[in-house]
Order: structure tokens, then sequence, then C-alpha cells
């Protein structure tokens, strides 16, 4: 089945419009401080890595309800601490560390250089775009900010809708405030199950960020998509290509 034209793209953000892992490690050094100044630099990736991929699944957790949003972090912190040798904070210290990293973090927010192209390209054609989030609205959007990203308009969060990726309700917000329908809304992210797989079981075209460069969970051995309905991309300038058809 040929996909439909192409009416709208709502967009993830974080790993796919805002380069968040990087923001993370930039900011968890700057917080190292002497404490962690022995660390060589495979050390650092090591510590870095574990904070960010949150193997334990505390964020998911926070989505569930079970954590506040300061509490997932810091057990993410302390549980990279572990994985590295290094003793846990006390509880001051962790909140104060928090505290700090709270602040810190929105100095380092920046958007992927293929971000702005994009958007020049669905600006220019009139193609209506947005954000769809599975974090909350104001959050969100102070990082969107921050980040150079003000001109995307429509962004829903995990607190609009009540819900979270992938359920449907949280994209078909997200379609309803493009003005467009899901069968002709992209939706691109960098999570093939929450994003493409979520997308596209909602009704819409879903689109897979594969930044890595290593997409073989979603292509079968000829290249083309495994899954039905979803499109496998390295750079959101692909993304472009995809409106087009």
């Amino acid at each position: 089945m040929q996909p439909m034209q192409v009416h709208g793209v709502l967009f993830d953000i974080d790993e796919t419009l805002v380069d968040l892992h990087a923001a993370m490690g930039t900011t968890l050094r700057a917080l190292g401080g002497h404490d962690l100044a022995h660390f060589t630099a495979d050390e650092w990736t090591v510590f870095t890595a574990l904070f960010t991929a949150d193997p334990e699944g505390y964020y998911d957790r926070y989505l569930a309800g079970e954590l506040s949003f300061a509490d997932q972090r810091v057990r993410r912190v302390q549980h990279a601490r572990l994985g590295t040798g290094q003793p846990l904070l006390d509880d001051d210290t962790a909140q104060a560390w928090n505290t700090t990293y709270e602040a810190t973090l929105p100095l380092h927010f920046r958007a992927f250089d293929d971000v702005a192209p994009l958007l020049d390209e669905l600006d220019a054609r009139g193609i209506p775009y947005g954000a769809v989030s599975n974090n909350v609205h104001d959050y969100q959007r102070a990082k969107l900010d921050a980040a150079g990203l003000e001109r995307i308009k429509v962004l829903v969060g995990i607190d609009t809708v009540g819900a979270t990726k992938p359920d449907p309700a949280i994209f078909h917000e997200g379609v309803r405030l493009l003005g467009t329908d899901a069968a002709g809304t992209l939706y691109v992210g960098d999570n093939l199950s929450v994003d493409a797989l979520g997308a596209a079981a909602a009704g819409l075209q879903g689109v897979w960020l594969d930044r890595s460069g290593n997409p073989m969970a979603a292509l079968t051995d000829d290249g083309a998509p495994a899954v039905d309905g979803i499109s496998v991309v390295r750079t959101l300038i692909e993304v472009g290509r995809l409106t087009a058809r």
C-alpha cells in the first residue's frame, strides 16, 4: 500500500530535535568537580552512558507515576556512581546535586544540525509541524526555546491529555492541534517502539530516526522496512523527502 500524501509532521523532542545526551554529558562533567576529577576519558564515557541510557528504567517509573522527576534523576546518577565504583551521595548532597543539575542542564540544550534545514523546508512548503513528547508540556516548552526552536508552536506533553506514548491519545492530540488527519501525518522519533511503532498503531505514518546508522531491528535482509507503515531514516534531511513522495 502506498503511503498517503503528508499533510503534517510531528516530532519527538529528546534525541530527535534536541541533543539531550550531549547536554547531559556536558552537565555531568560540569558538576563532577573534584569528586570525579580523577576520571579517565573512558570512565567518563561509562558514567555518562549509565546515566543517559537509564538501564534501570527510572524514567519509565516516573512516567508510570512511581517516582518524581527529581527522584528518577537522582536514582540515575546514583546508579552511574555505583557502576563506576563511586560512593553514593548522601541525601542532602544528592538534593543539592539535583538542584545544580536542573539549573545547569538548560544552558547546554542544542538542536541537532539537521533540524533547522528541515523546518525551513516544511515552512517553505506550508506543511505544519509540532512536537509530541513523553515529558510535561512546560518543561519541554522551555527546552525547545532554549535550543532555539521557538518556532515549534504545537506541543503536546504527557500532562496535556494525561497519557504517555505509545498511547494513541497523545498522538491524536498532536494531530488535532496541527489540524491534519492521522493517516496524512508523519511522526518522527528516535525510539522504534514508543515513537515509530506507537505512532503507526495510532494511525499515523511512523518514522524511526536511527542516528546510529544501524537500523537492523526495523529492516529486512533486503533493506526494506520490516514493519508496514514504518520508514527508517538516519537524518532529518531524509524526512523532507518523505513529505514530498
